[in-house]
């Protein structure tokens, strides 16, 4: 490893906390170098509370804890996705919460303003709850072209606050990604590893495969049926003589008209997700994939708590 006994590494669990779209999973798949959490330009694609890890040789262990956006809405499933967020401030040993600031420069300039969105003063509220060391990381600054309205920024989200400190990056160009991840370290315990160094996630292969298909439908839908979509993986199965995966995936919505959008005339879109889904499943597990994709309609499955519980999101 190097000269550090393992004993001596620092090692935690980090939560990125912030508003929908703020980068969490960007930027969690950035310093693991690997993507194994969905990430799209639409709000609340993540759902569930996603562990994932990246073994530094010698420095320390990082235990992301990536979560759903913090935000107020009407379903059983947004209420849901905020008490995952919220559970993990009490789980973890440090909290970064992740702000977007070429978003927020536009509702200052938008609305004339210099504090916070109610939005972002909602996350602050709850992050008040949490016990342990906050990071204020100010996410997407390859998109602010006024750097010096940075400072004012922070002293805004600082009022109320108190941060033990401050990144500016960017989770997309890899901006300041080594200077997050060594001031992370700085505030973990010495403790030793946490997890064997070749983890990567706790999260099952099913899991993964399915979250991989929902991607796709979220990035080839528009309005509201990516958040009217759960996606089941109701067969996974490894052949090993010739080295393939075959996958069959149900994406359930809530509606009929959502199923016809879903499946495209004449089946143009449901085949269009499948070929990217699998493109990024082959990526992903090295290996070639054969990808069956149905549609069903589930009516108000979003509402329903045995469907949330079916579905991993309860």
């Amino acid at each position: 490893m190097s000269d550090s006994t393992p004993i001596d590494l620092p090692a935690g669990f980090v939560a990125l906390i912030g508003q929908p779209n703020v980068g969490k999973s960007t930027l969690m798949n950035a310093v693991l170098g690997v993507k194994v959490a969905i990430a799209t330009s639409k709000p609340q694609t993540t759902r569930n509370r996603i562990l994932g890890v990246q073994t530094l040789s010698g420095k320390g262990q990082l235990c992301f804890v990536d979560t759903p956006g913090i935000h107020q809405g009407p379903k059983r499933l947004n209420r849901v996705m905020n008490e995952v967020a919220l559970q993990s401030l009490r789980e973890v040993d440090v909290v970064c919460h992740m702000v977007d600031v070429a978003a927020l420069a536009a509702w200052q300039r938008r609305t004339g303003a210099s504090g916070l969105p109610p939005e972002e003063r909602y996350v602050i509220e709850r992050l008040s709850q949490a016990e342990v060391p906050a990071l204020l990381v100010l996410n997407k600054i390859d998109q602010l072209k006024d750097k010096n309205l940075l400072l004012p920024m922070i002293d805004a989200l600082s009022e109320r606050t108190e941060y033990a400190g401050v990144i500016p990056l960017s989770a997309l160009t890899g901006e300041q990604i080594d200077t997050f991840v060594d001031v992370v370290l700085e505030h973990l315990p010495h403790q030793g590893l946490l997890f064997p160094e070749d983890m990567l996630t706790d999260q099952a292969e099913r899991f993964l495969a399915a979250e991989f298909v929902r991607e796709q439908v979220m990035l080839q839908t528009r309005k509201e049926i990516p958040y009217s979509v759960a996606v089941e993986v109701e067969h996974f199965n490894e052949d090993e003589k010739r080295d393939l995966l075959e996958i069959s995936a149900v994406i359930h919505v809530e509606r009929d008209s959502q199923k016809g959008i879903v499946i495209g005339q004449g089946g143009q879109r449901i085949k269009a997700i499948g070929q990217s889904a699998r493109a990024e499943l082959e990526r992903f597990f090295g290996r070639q994939v054969f990808l069956e994709t149905f549609v069903r309609v589930e009516p108000q499955w979003s509402e329903k708590s045995r469907h949330l519980h079916r579905f991993g999101y309860e």
